[in-house]
């Protein structure tokens, strides 16, 4: 899936934008021929879409790698496209190597968009790894949504702990840090009362 938005090719080698979606930068940025990809775990909305919370769409591909991308595409339609866009970029294992080969080799522009921590705020996937490859590195931010203040953290409200959890605002909420903190304490002390729970259910059996 190609985007030809018309205009005069404007040189950004490696951009990586941490904590939002790819969309709103790659409908603004002035490209001749673009191509985006993201996971294919992303199954939220559409597997052939990037979609926003509020319905914008842009058509991608879905991957499970992106070194699959080149022949997927094809070698000839590979060659023709001046931009390529990588939503959700924490998904992909081969993110370093793509992205290299891809700016330093073929001479792309390449525009990352991921999420630099999980909600227990450590490193996610690779994305700080290319931030050394990268001539601009964009941070944005969302909103608390308890107190309205910038959001630099992610707030799982389930009690699933795997890394990859994929879901929207049923699961996560952006949260400041001092929100950040008190929920951390909220759900640890949930757990503890569940678990007493169950341990005084037990020993009436």
């Amino acid at each position: 899936m190609l985007l030809n938005l018309g205009h005069d090719l404007v040189l950004i080698y490696c951009h990586v934008i941490v904590g939002t979606s790819i969309l709103y930068y790659v409908l603004d940025i002035l490209v001749k021929t673009v191509a985006v990809i993201k996971s294919n775990k992303d199954t939220r909305y559409a597997l052939d879409s990037i979609v926003t919370h509020d319905g914008m769409k842009l058509p991608c591909w879905a991957l499970a790698n992106l070194s699959s991308f080149r022949q997927k595409i094809g070698p000839d339609t590979y060659d023709q496209l001046d931009v390529i866009g990588i939503d959700e970029a924490q998904f992909f294992e081969d993110l370093y190597d793509f992205c290299c080969e891809a700016a330093d080799r073929d001479g792309k522009t390449v525009i990352v968009a991921g999420l630099d921590g999980n909600y227990l705020r450590r490193s996610f996937g690779s994305v700080l790894d290319i931030i050394p490859l990268a001539d601009s590195v964009m941070k944005l931010t969302a909103r608390c949504e308890l107190c309205g203040k910038r959001a630099f953290f992610t707030l799982r409200k389930t009690d699933e702990t795997q890394t990859e959890l994929i879901g929207g605002a049923d699961v996560y909420m952006p949260v400041c840090r001092q929100h950040y903190v008190n929920g951390q304490v909220v759900i640890e002390a949930t757990r503890s009362v569940l678990e007493s729970q169950k341990l005084q259910c037990g020993s009436y059996t």
